[in-house]
């Protein structure tokens, strides 16, 4: 059921649901079969491992990347529980209600698969003070729920060289735990703001001061101490031209002191990836497109649109095509006998 389910997923283009299903297959699959796999099965990220594990294998090498980010996915519609509820989006600067999934990928040579991921689970309500309304939160943070990935994946063998993430991830104890607790080195993004001392000697004597004031030129590096952080680690600054035509300036922070700021830039570039793997999986593995109204239901179509993903990466190997191409064959295309 999950295969046929999967399959459908890629299929379908609007709601995936369970009378869609039991349609496309002539009524051969009934409705109740569709909504007893949903509701019945527990599937997480220990189940999606099972299901790569063989595909990274044939792919992963040393030279590989652990990526992690977060998506949110909008569900403005449904009714609120402790995955679909509000959760504050960062690149829009405002809160949204829907679904807020983390995840961990491994990206080799531009073959991505995730090989962990966690649903944003607020579970626990509270009062706010601030305006006395009823809210929630979680009681995991998407730090600890990063770190837990991580170290799954260094218990399942997964090769690879850099661990990757934006500023959300930067914090000194995530940069503690991958380096000296699992020996193993990260590229991270850092605001502008991050205070850091140019010399050991400035370390020992508090002299710390903000990124921005450093003067660095373009791709140059310069080995600092970041505040609360015991090794030494690189920096370098990227300036480069956004569509506005307006000047960007990232800040990228790596523990391997042999890098240059060119390398650490094309490295860094390379967790791009999770930005199409979050594309692919709203856009063409119907991620948003199911009507179930419980957790688990919610839960299960999760993990049946990654594991959708995952098809359509393998067909993307074989066969040299994107994901949209992909689809569209699938979407507009008639099958012969043959096929």
């Amino acid at each position: 059921m999950l295969e046929l389910y999967s399959d459908y997923l890629l299929s379908v283009s609007g709601l995936a649901s369970a009378t869609g299903l039991s349609a496309v297959s002539g009524f051969e699959v009934s409705h109740d079969a569709v909504t007893n796999f949903l509701s019945c099965n527990n599937y997480g990220s220990k189940e999606l491992w099972l299901a790569v594990k063989p595909l990274i294998r044939k792919v992963e090498a040393g030279s590989g990347v652990l990526i992690v980010d977060d998506t949110i996915q909008e569900k403005p519609y449904t009714n609120e529980n402790k995955i679909v509820c509000w959760h504050y989006d960062h690149s829009k600067g405002r809160s949204l209600k829907g679904i807020n999934l983390l995840s961990l990928v491994a990206n080799y040579d531009g073959v991505a698969f995730p090989v962990a991921y966690e649903v944003v689970e607020k579970d626990d309500k509270y009062i706010d003070p601030k305006d006395g309304k009823e809210k929630r939160r979680s009681l995991k943070t998407k730090n600890t729920m990063f770190l837990e990935m991580f170290d799954s994946s260094i218990l399942n063998q997964v090769k690879f060289k850099y661990v990757l993430a934006d500023s959300w991830f930067s914090s000194a104890d995530n940069m503690e735990h991958i380096k000296l607790k699992k020996r193993k080195d990260f590229i991270f993004a850092l605001k502008d703001n991050r205070t850091v001392a140019a010399s050991l000697a400035y370390k020992l004597n508090g002299k710390f001061q903000s990124l921005s004031s450093l003067q660095l030129a373009d791709r140059t590096t310069l080995e600092v101490y970041i505040k609360g952080l015991e090794f030494p680690v690189l920096v370098t600054k990227l300036i480069f031209i956004n569509e506005d035509n307006s000047e960007g300036i990232l800040y990228l922070a790596t523990s391997d002191l042999e890098l240059d700021g060119t390398k650490m830039a094309e490295i860094y570039q390379k967790r791009w990836k999770i930005e199409e793997y979050h594309k692919s999986l709203k856009q063409n593995a119907a991620f948003a497109r199911s009507p179930t109204k419980t957790v688990r239901t919610q839960a299960n179509h999760i993990f049946a649109s990654i594991y959708a993903f995952c098809k359509l990466q393998v067909i993307s190997c074989k066969q040299c095509l994107n994901h949209f191409a992909i689809r569209a064959c699938l979407l507009y295309t008639s099958p012969s006998p043959r096929d």
